[in-house]
């Protein structure tokens, strides 16, 4: 389900709504089904070392290693 940004034309709430197919979405607060959809921009992806560090455990915990470097990959791995 997509996640869209939405202003309700009757009270001018700004809100967030996932929208299933064929289901229109309204307002949370006065119920209004007149809304103007949002431009939103996507968020970019978490660069801090340690965002970097905990997908990188995730990623050994579950067996995928191809984005760790050959050095990386001998020492998670007991190789020398």
């Amino acid at each position: 389900m997509p996640l869209y940004d939405y202003q309700c034309r009757n009270c001018r709430l700004h809100f967030e709504a996932l929208v299933r197919t064929g289901t229109p979405p309204r307002c949370p607060h006065c119920g209004g089904s007149l809304l103007d959809k949002q431009v939103s921009a996507p968020a970019p992806p978490g660069r801090s070392k340690a965002i970097i560090a905990s997908a990188r455990r995730q990623a050994a915990r579950e067996g995928h290693l191809s984005h760790y470097s050959v050095a990386e990959r001998k020492k998670l791995l007991g190789q020398s």
